[in-house]
């Protein structure tokens, strides 16, 4: 395969998209939108957090550390759920979910409290993004796939940029419990809207209706899925470009930039909004890139984790005790790039697995980057208790899973993209051969 774009495939049966289609699927991005709002609101409040609490390092990331394990661990059912029974079911019952954590957040009167808080807001999260592929590969055309899977995360970004500019300022002038509790109206804003507006497909493009069930049936789907190497592949490139940008922005950017590189925190708010802002350029252009330029995919996420590696070793190691500024936007800037690099990993498994087990696959992908955020979120925090708060040893634990994510991508790529020609030629086969 040349790299160029393979030619685009319209299937019979392809949805049309049009503006009712995004009218549907802002709905839901709308819903995805709010979820990160809750999920990165503790990124701006840990030390708010450590000081109400009376936590030390460790357990401040165990909060984090919790939210993560329950959200990579939903992703598999969550996709079975989706499969069964829709995506305006498994959304509905997500947007409670994470409303009632944010709620409760803002009420803990304890550490304990919180926790079960942050568990119960992470398993609403877990229910919002691959809801949202759905959606979009139920109302857009698969040619629209990874432009639209990009511009669905950009506004997941923008959530995270509410996080920063606003929940944060509100914290230090309305105080944590205002605060939290107005936050946590948003998401009932947002599950009226989808009980009232949302549908999970367009009339006349119905699925066909499940004919199995059971636990035997389940195993079989997720075993399904897994053996597709362009579901491992995806998986890999999700665990291998996310967790840097998800680790800073989700809860240790502001105390390195605060206590390790001496910045105020007004400073160091600005930079995590320009990660914020940088993840937006770059959605768009690595959406573009991906959706004209399928041969694209490997590169842009292996250049991804090659930069990232590069600026993130120069700014903990730069031989001084703070690394200049130039250097720390230059970094932000890279890191923005992490998130849109990670969706790549869902056009892998896309064309790799029949629709009926597009959300199975979507749930093995995107527990890779949650799961690899998860542990060094729990390393970092173990490392800067053990060291003594030495940020450039407790950020070191990022390389070793970078390491481990390429190696996997390497051993995997050949594999995965023989067996998509397979699948791309066996697709044009049947197209020509279907009745019209």
């Amino acid at each position: 395969m040349s790299s160029a774009a393979a030619p685009t495939l319209s299937l019979p049966g392809d949805p049309p998209g049009g503006r009712r289609a995004v009218w549907v699927w802002g709905i839901g991005v709308a819903v995805y939108f709010v979820a990160i709002i809750f999920r990165t609101s503790l990124g701006v409040a840990g030390l708010d957090a450590a000081d109400r609490f009376h936590v030390n390092a460790s357990a401040l990331s165990t909060f984090s550390i919790l939210q993560l394990l329950v959200y990579a661990g939903m992703q598999i059912p969550v996709g079975l759920m989706i499969d069964r029974l829709g995506t305006k079911k498994v959304l509905a019952l997500g947007a409670v979910l994470f409303t009632l954590g944010q709620l409760g957040f803002a009420l803990s009167p304890s550490y304990g409290m919180a926790l079960v808080s942050r568990a119960l807001l992470g398993c609403g999260d877990a229910m919002t993004f691959i809801s949202v592929l759905r959606l979009g590969t139920r109302w857009f055309p698969a040619r629209r796939g990874p432009l639209i899977g990009q511009i669905a995360a950009l506004f997941g970004m923008a959530g995270n940029l509410v996080s920063t500019l606003f929940i944060a300022r509100a914290l230090h002038g309305l105080g944590w419990t205002t605060t939290f509790v107005g936050s946590a109206g948003a998401g009932v804003v947002v599950l009226v809207l989808l009980l009232l507006f949302l549908k999970d497909h367009p009339e006349g493009h119905e699925p066909p209706p499940a004919t199995r069930a059971g636990a035997a049936f389940v195993r079989e789907q997720i075993a399904a899925a897994w053996r597709e190497p362009g579901t491992r592949l995806g998986m890999w490139v999700h665990f291998t470009t996310q967790f840097p940008a998800m680790v800073f922005l989700l809860l240790w950017g502001l105390p390195f930039l605060v206590e390790a590189q001496g910045l105020s925190r007004s400073a160091a708010g600005e930079l995590l909004t320009l990660v914020v802002l940088s993840n937006m350029v770059f959605g768009l252009v690595y959406g573009q890139i991906v959706a004209r330029h399928h041969a694209a995919r490997a590169p842009l996420a292996l250049g991804t984790v090659a930069v990232t590696a590069l600026l993130w070793a120069s700014t903990i190691f730069y031989p001084a005790a703070h690394a200049p500024t130039w250097l720390l936007i230059v970094l932000c800037v890279v890191l923005g790039a992490c998130g849109p690099a990670s969706m790549i990993g869902f056009d892998f498994a896309r064309p790799a697995n029949p629709p009926e087990r597009q959300g199975t696959a979507s749930g093995i992908v995107n527990m890779g980057g949650f799961i690899a955020s998860m542990t060094t979120l729990f390393a970092v925090g173990v490392l800067l208790d053990a060291t003594g708060d030495n940020y450039r040893i407790a950020f070191a634990s990022v390389f070793v899973l970078e390491a481990l994510g390429v190696v996997q991508i390497l051993r995997l790529h050949s594999r995965a993209t023989h067996r998509e020609r397979e699948n791309h030629v066996i697709s044009r086969v049947e197209a020509v051969h279907v009745p019209v």
